[in-house]
């Protein structure tokens, strides 16, 4: 992603631009691992690694301000440029979606449900009337002729040009906001990208969540193909875990553009099984020694 990244690494990538390059299939789709543990070291560690995209989850962990901010800095920076950050705000809080952009990143809206919602979610991303916006200007987020000298688009002021950069995305989570879809899409062009948050939606439609449980009711099925045909309407960038390997990548791949499949939080999960096959092997090996 350093070809879409921002003349100053404090200023957050050309997201938009990106997905809308994956979505018309002039480059792949973006490879993002999930950061679902506020650690520092942890994003400094995964920065170099060479993600096009890392999801930082400031919805689900504890996490102040301050933290996230510096999360965002050293995926931008240590990454040198070349993996866009991605904040999932906790909720549809004005604040929270100004501190994520003011620190650099594009962001990622849970919850979205209705048309109301959407436009305050994007009112409060944005600046200026003309994208109904009401982001407040922050004097020196930015460097007044330092980080904020260079721009993207040099006619534009950098306002203009930081409402073009940030991507938002949000999340479906919910079978009325899959309804309801169209009609955001339609209200709220500025979207970039939605995700639908299967997990969620299935708690909400009473269905079976846990991972791995078949997904094959007749309203879970009707639900999916409205989104789908919605998105495909709309023509937005479709974001969604991977869960498997190569092959589950290649068939992702045909349909989405923001592919989610890896994730600090499942490496650490496969501690247990190795702990347990460790576990087996010296029972195994105590056994041997007493016969």
């Amino acid at each position: 992603m350093a070809a879409y990244a921002a003349p100053s690494l404090f200023q957050p990538h050309r997201a938009r631009q990106a997905l809308r390059d994956a979505k018309e299939g002039k480059i792949p789709p973006l490879m993002v691992c999930y950061l679902g543990l506020s650690s520092i070291p942890t994003a400094r560690f995964i920065a170099p690694f060479g993600f096009d995209a890392v999801w930082i989850d400031w919805e689900h962990t504890a996490c102040n301000v301050e933290t996230m901010t510096t999360i965002v800095h050293e995926i931008s920076f240590m990454s040198g440029g070349r993996t866009i950050p991605f904040v999932r705000v906790p909720g549809h809080d004005h604040a929270a979606i100004g501190y994520a952009l003011d620190a650099g990143a594009s962001i990622v809206i849970p919850q979205v449900e209705t048309v109301a919602q959407a436009q305050h979610v994007l009112s409060a991303s944005k600046f200026g009337t003309r994208q109904r916006g009401t982001r407040s200007a922050p004097p020196f987020r930015l460097i007044p002729g330092v980080t904020d000298a260079r721009a993207v688009h040099p006619h534009l002021d950098i306002w203009q040009n930081l409402n073009d950069q940030a991507a938002v995305m949000i999340q479906i989570e919910t079978l009325e906001g899959i309804r309801n879809l169209d009609a955001i899409l339609t209200a709220v062009p500025d979207i970039d990208a939605v995700w639908l948050g299967t997990l969620d939606a299935r708690i909400s439609m009473n269905l079976p969540a846990g991972f791995g449980v078949p997904d094959e009711e007749p309203e879970w099925v009707e639900a999916v193909k409205l989104y789908n045909d919605t998105m495909e309407k709309h023509g937005k960038a479709k974001g969604g875990f991977v869960l498997g390997g190569p092959a589950q990548f290649k068939e992702a791949g045909r349909d989405k553009q923001f592919l989610c499949g890896f994730a600090d939080v499942l490496q650490l999960m496969g501690l247990a099984s190795s702990l347990g096959e460790a576990r087996a092997a010296l029972a195994e090996g105590s056994k041997e020694t007493t016969k």
